[in-house]
């Protein structure tokens, strides 16, 4: 939603639900079968990019499913569904389980085509057979783990024509898989579990026109406050599509035409900006951190307001705030054309996060802090190695003192090649661990070691370790010349996933229920390291008026007022205060970041009672 305005939306009551009650009615729509074919794919990533498709449900086991993929890669935005099957419906175009499991199949290996019986279809119904649990148990198990392999943004799960709730032993099943994953199971009474209540046409939907039609009407029933999904599946008439068919339902190609054509509607798209309808997607409503009140949370108001006063006044360009207080979030804003579902780039805030890619990394032993970096590079080493080159450690890296006399990086990332090679290359003229000097390089360095150690990109190791748990998705990362993401810098997210990491951290590695990571850790990586002064702080800096002269941790700086941040250019925060129990993430333009962060105190900390 645009706000042209600096307006602070102030809770009036505790909201105990997944994610805030709304002023507007949220609709999630949902385009379903990506991955059944060419025209499918297509179509859903049209009406993500042109339409008001906000969710996609993908099929692991069809045939298109390799293209998907690498669609849905490419559209990070998009919010991915699995839709979890059993069947294979269509007369002209089958698949199989990825499994052995003959009791879910037909004579010649294919999935039955219905999953109740059906007179058109006699004996050939997962119902009509002796279906067993542990078969359904061990394909889904192999659909969820092929769909994440592939699509690591994946969100949640939902079943394919009820593969996922027709009987109590799937549905237990379905729940503890989606549990394992870290993946919201939809499919079973998302109602209860996540106040999303189910949608259908408000009339006659055969033509396109009919359609558009009765999604409009439908619309008319839609009340403040409560969160829906529409399903339907949009795909092109086209000669692939003319073949699909089954008894019963032969029109499936114009049919599916209409559904693009709907999803794609101008007027339906000005119908829903006209009624206040905010489109969210499954994540928003399931995976949402909690809204409160800010009385309650022991909030001021007045003082938050006075903050966007001030902000005003003195011509920051600040673009989100999010306050988050004993784990709720009791303030946000967003203005001019930023807003809760667009990215932000993060500039140096993703240095945080590839710190904790380390972290789990270690946690994992696949690594230790004092390994030596050059230990991981054997191919891109300088013909002679220095004694520091070889003394240098990974610890090193985190807390940017490599030892060199001023920052490469700019040099460095404007060349074509091998970065890591050119790192290596960099004279160290300090003792590693002795001189602090701010270096993106050196983060990009670790990147690199995740990469080297795990074989996955930064983006892809940590969807599975943090992304997923923490509900954060549609995440990129711009990535090197040899394909590494660049760990210092580059990282695109959403002001609500800033402030789940920073909920992360204070909570050292626990998150609902689970400790993903050793408390110890965030002990370690947020006690100061080295007190050495940035490269651009002046001589004349004083301790107490200064952020930047209270100590470096963990690619994390520390803070007056007992609290630490990750800090990006430009004004890109996330402040973590232990002793508040309290949160505060900003996105900006702000060139002068000690100023942004000055309003923050004078305003925001004595709000915090």
């Amino acid at each position: 939603m645009r706000q042209s305005v600096y307006q602070v939306l102030l809770f009036m009551s505790v909201i105990t639900a997944q994610s805030q009650k709304p002023a507007n009615p949220r609709l999630i729509v949902r385009g379903d079968d990506m991955g059944s074919s060419h025209s499918s794919n297509l179509a859903c990533i049209e009406c993500f990019k042109e339409g008001i498709e906000t969710s996609v449900e993908v099929m692991a086991i069809a045939p298109w499913f390799p293209e998907a993929a690498r669609l849905l890669k490419e559209s990070p935005g998009i919010d991915v569904g699995l839709h979890l099957a059993i069947t294979s419906e269509w007369d002209n175009i089958k698949w199989r389980p990825l499994t052995h499991c003959p009791s879910l199949t037909d004579a010649n290996g294919y999935f039955f085509p219905q999953l109740w019986p059906n007179p058109n279809y006699p004996g050939l119904a997962v119902k009509e057979n002796n279906w067993k649990p542990s078969e359904i148990e061990q394909e889904f198990r192999a659909q969820i783990e092929l769909a994440l392999k592939n699509i690591p943004q994946l969100s949640h799960i939902s079943g394919h024509m009820g593969a996922t709730d027709f009987d109590k032993r799937v549905s237990a099943i379905v729940s503890r898989l989606a549990d394992e994953y870290n993946l919201a199971d939809v499919s079973n009474d998302p109602r209860s579990r996540f106040g999303i209540l189910d949608l259908g046409y408000g009339g006659k939907h055969t033509t396109a026109a009919e359609k558009v039609s009765g999604f409009s009407s439908m619309l008319d029933s839609l009340e403040a406050g409560t969160t829906y999904v529409f399903i339907d599946h949009p795909a092109y008439d086209n000669a692939e599509m003319q073949a699909q068919h089954h008894v019963g339902y032969e029109n499936v190609s114009a049919d599916r035409q209409g559904v693009t054509e709907l999803f794609t509607n101008s007027g339906i798209k000005e119908l829903m900006r006209q009624k206040n309808i905010e489109l969210v997607s499954y994540n928003d409503a399931t995976k949402a951190l909690p809204r409160a009140n800010l009385k309650e949370e022991n909030v001021n108001a007045k003082c938050i307001n006075e903050y966007l006063d001030a902000v005003k006044k003195s011509g920051q360009d600040l673009h989100s705030l999010m306050v988050l207080r004993h784990g709720k979030v009791v303030a946000e804003t967003w203005t001019g054309d930023n807003g809760p579902r667009k990215p932000h780039i993060m500039n140096s805030v993703s240095k945080t996060f590839t710190a904790t890619a380390i972290a789990f990394a270690v946690a994992e032993h696949k690594l230790k802090l004092s390994d030596k970096v050059i230990s991981f590079f054997p191919n891109d080493l300088p013909v002679s190695i220095s004694p520091f080159l070889a003394e240098l450690q990974v610890r090193d890296l985190l807390t940017m003192s490599v030892g060199h006399a001023k920052d490469p990086t700019d040099k460095i990332r404007k060349q074509d090649g091998n970065w890591e090679h050119l790192f290596l290359q960099e004279p160290i003229v300090f003792k590693p661990g002795t001189k602090f000097i701010y270096n993106s390089m050196a983060s990009y360095m670790l990147s690199a070691i995740v990469q080297k150690v795990t074989g996955e990109k930064l983006i892809d190791y940590l969807y599975p370790r943090l992304f997923r748990p923490l509900g954060i998705t549609g995440v990129e990362w711009k990535t090197s010349p040899t394909g590494i993401n660049t760990g210092g810098w580059g990282l695109y997210i959403k002001t609500e996933d800033m402030a789940k990491m920073g909920q992360f951290m204070l909570q050292k590695g626990r998150w609902k229920g689970r400790q993903l990571l050793p408390a110890a850790w965030f002990d370690e990586a947020t006690s100061v390291k080295i007190t050495q002064a940035a490269q651009w702080i002046s001589p004349d800096a004083r301790p107490a008026e200064s952020d930047w002269l209270q100590g470096y941790c963990y690619q994390l700086w520390r803070c007056r007022h007992n609290a630490y941040r990750a800090d990006g250019a430009d004004g890109q925060f996330i402040i973590v205060m232990p002793d508040k129990d309290a949160v505060i993430v900003t996105t900006a333009k702000i060139s002068d970041m000690q100023a942004e962060i000055n309003l923050i105190w004078d305003y925001i900390l004595p709000a915090l009672e």
